[in-house]
């Protein structure tokens, strides 16, 4: 099997800096983990909020912590650091070679879509952020880690794009559009996505919008490497 994951992202019109981070870590047991944090607001502040975050996510993914209590902890250092008064989304998606699982974290209001062998799903069970309430926790979900398996995860600007313009996004709805074929292409269904969302926005974003996608396929690498591609204006 091929696990393929593909991020894209934009800035907030007219702001110098997006508030989204997505950063990614090797498990220490085998398998990659991933992170998507949306700070509060938009610009540099948002910014500073979501490095801390994703930051301390990392830190603790790259000592073997469990997806669970990782997203627990970040909220409490976020929480004491900034004594409650301002809140980030946090998404983790870990692929588990141990388990042979796909572990979902999520504290985000905006739900995380699976398709899977076993049918199309979306969850999207009630989730705090991180940093506002005391004992927040996250939203697990542990799927089979199985060939023809996509995971959409995303930032509030993408659902909310088009509100400006009197546009409703139905994002579950797009995605099931995206991979009716059945071939699932991490790397065409986010740059979708992202492409639906600006021209909602009449290109000018009117939230950070990040766009994760994850998919695992029956493709054979023969050659056994692996490969990481980064696209990035300058």
């Amino acid at each position: 099997m091929e696990l393929t994951v593909a991020v894209a992202k934009v800035g907030k019109y007219a702001t110098s800096e997006s508030g989204d981070t997505f950063e990614m870590i090797e498990r220490p047991q085998g398998g990659l983990s991933f992170v998507l944090v949306d700070g509060q607001h938009s610009g540099r502040g948002a910014k500073n909020i979501s490095n801390v975050v994703a930051r301390k996510a990392i830190s603790d993914l790259a000592e073997g912590v469990r997806d669970g209590a990782v997203a627990r902890a970040a909220h409490d250092y976020l929480f004491t650091y900034r004594q409650g008064k301002v809140s980030a989304t946090l998404n983790i998606v870990s692929v588990d070679l141990v388990t042979r699982t796909i572990v979902l974290a999520r504290n985000n209001h905006c739900p995380t879509i699976v398709l899977a062998p076993s049918g199309f799903r979306i969850l999207n069970q009630p989730s705090n952020p991180v940093g506002i309430y005391a004992r927040t926790k996250p939203n697990m979900t542990e799927l089979p880690l199985e060939a023809d398996t996509a995971v959409v995860v995303y930032t509030d600007g993408l659902m909310t794009a088009g509100e400006f313009t009197g546009q409703t996004l139905d994002v579950p709805a797009l995605v099931q559009d995206f991979t009716a074929y059945g071939t699932l292409d991490a790397q065409h269904i986010a740059d979708s996505l992202l492409a639906v969302a600006l021209e909602a926005d009449d290109h000018r974003p009117q939230d950070d919008i990040s766009v994760v996608v994850l998919t695992v396929t029956n493709d054979v690498i023969r050659d056994g490497a692996r490969r990481m591609l980064v696209r990035s204006p300058l």
